[in-house]
């Protein structure tokens, strides 16, 4: 679910949308016109995207251990070992 931001149309408004604020929304609810607060009007405006970049260490095996999961690489058809963290060393499915 997108996080819509809102702000005032007219005037400064009550201390929830004098700044404009943020609500959680699925993307088949309607836009707000009102401010669930005071019921002054508000309009969505557009905000930046969040981008993730530089998150390629989160998927490194020592990360992985230290938040307590377990890694495994497949070898052979059916065969897995371990990579990272606590756990079996092999797993086959035999």
């Amino acid at each position: 679910m997108p996080i819509y931001e809102y702000a005032p149309l007219d005037g400064p408004g009550c201390a929830l949308c004098c700044y404009g604020f943020e609500r959680l929304q699925r993307v088949s609810e309607p836009a707000l016109t009102h401010c669930p607060a005071c019921g002054g009007a508000v309009r969505r405006v557009l905000g930046a995207p969040q981008v993730v970049t530089g998150q390629a260490h989160v998927l490194k095996e020592k990360h992985i251990a230290r938040h307590g999961f377990t890694q495994y690489r497949r070898v052979g058809k059916g065969q897995y070992e371990k990579t990272a963290g606590k756990g079996p060393d092999t797993i086959s499915g035999d």
